[in-house]
């Protein structure tokens, strides 16, 4: 394996649980559906606006546009980097890895992260709202493939949705089911495949 390609939310990235109020939690329940919706993933595709999004959550849920909008500006304000995946993100770069981001992300939030450290480890990108295609469509991997000159067969996705992974596979390219409830455990099965060495 030479390319390890990761998604960002939920994998790399993440709001801390002890920050978030329980409102906070449940106000984005449905971010952890099999499907995202279809409002939210035309804001990741890039062909919505925040604007629209706000009004749309506010419609959804009854509450004041005023109150969604703040909470999806601290949605993005709390994201921070996954401990054990910036750790393993840092290991795979020195052992000589090629590191690239595949996810759908809207330009709020990619702004956002764009920020942290860790981001600048990477070697090239393929991000959602700047591509207007989203996972699981087969053309945002294609476009990774493409740009970056990749070879399916060299290549391991590491995503935390099954179907992100099976479109993956669908073109040749390994994948790995990223557990974003236990990212401890799914960091040391990354380590025992790609870092063996490090392994006592």
């Amino acid at each position: 394996m030479k390319n390890i390609v990761f998604d960002l939310g939920g994998v790399l990235f993440a709001r801390d649980k002890s920050k978030c109020t329980p409102e906070l939690l449940e106000f984005f329940s449905f971010l952890r559906a099999p499907r995202m919706p279809l409002f939210w993933e035309e804001y990741d595709r890039g062909t919505s606006t925040l604007e629209e999004v706000t009004a749309t959550i506010s419609g959804m849920t009854g509450r004041p546009v005023e109150t969604c909008a703040a909470v999806l500006r601290l949605a993005v304000d709390l994201q921070e980097p996954v401990k054990p995946t910036e750790r393993l993100v840092g290991d795979l770069k020195a052992a000589g890895y090629r590191l690239y981001v595949l996810s759908n992300m809207s330009r709020e939030f990619i702004d956002f992260l764009r920020r942290f450290p860790v981001y600048g480890l990477f070697d090239g990108e393929v991000v959602s709202c700047e591509e207007h295609t989203v996972k699981p469509e087969p053309r945002i991997y294609e476009i990774l493939l493409e740009r970056y000159g990749l070879t399916p067969s060299e290549t391991l996705f590491i995503d935390d949705r099954e179907m992100n992974i099976e479109a993956a596979a669908a073109l040749g390219i390994h994948g790995f089911v990223f557990d974003h409830r236990d990212p401890d455990a799914a960091c040391d099965a990354l380590r025992r495949r790609l870092l063996q060495s490090d392994c006592i």
